[in-house]
C-alpha cells in the first residue's frame, strides 16, 4: 500500500494496490490525489510530503522566478508530471521564497532536481533538462 499527501489540503491518503491511483480522491477534501501537474510547495509542505509519502517517489524541482534556465525547464517539468504520475509526485520549491528549505537541501545551483523515496534523497541533478530527459533520469534513478 502506498501513501501520498493531498496537494489541496495536506492530508495523508493511503492508496490500496488493487485500486487505480489516478482515480483516487482525498479522504478529507475529496480532491483528486493526482493532478497530472507539478505542485508548488513551501518548505513546511515539502517536509510533510517527505514524511508522509511512502511507496511513491517525490521529484522536487528547486527553481527561482528570475532564473532563465528554470523558466525554460518549467514546461518540460509539467510534461514530465503527466508521464510520471502516479509512480512519482512532482513538486516545485521556489528557492527565492524558501531559502532555508533550499539551503537545508544543499542546493547551490538552479534548476536542481532532487528525487526522494520514502523521505530520503535518492538522486540529484542540476541543470535544465527536456521532458524526456527528466522522465528517463527519474525512472533510471528509481530502478
Amino acid at each position: 500500500m502506498s501513501q501520498v499527501v493531498c496537494v489541496s489540503c495536506g492530508a495523508g491518503n493511503r492508496l490500496p494496490e488493487e485500486r487505480d491511483p489516478l482515480a483516487a480522491k482525498c479522504g478529507r477534501c475529496k480532491a483528486a490525489v493526482f493532478t497530472g501537474a507539478p505542485t508548488a510547495v513551501t518548505g513546511a509542505a515539502l517536509d510533510r510530503h517527505r514524511r508522509l509519502s511512502q511507496g511513491v517517489g517525490l521529484l522536487l524541482d528547486v527553481w527561482a522566478p528570475w532564473c532563465g534556465p528554470c523558466r525554460t525547464m518549467a514546461p518540460n517539468f509539467e510534461a514530465a508530471a503527466r508521464q510520471l504520475e502516479p509512480a512519482v509526485r512532482l513538486l516545485k520549491l521556489d528557492s527565492e521564497a524558501e531559502p532555508a528549505a533550499a539551503g537545508a537541501l544543499n542546493v547551490s545551483s538552479i534548476p536542481t532536481l532532487i528525487l526522494f523515496r520514502d523521505g530520503k534523497i535518492l538522486a540529484r541533478q542540476s541543470g535544465a533538462m527536456s521532458a524526456a530527459q527528466i522522465v528517463d533520469w527519474t525512472r533510471r534513478a528509481l530502478g
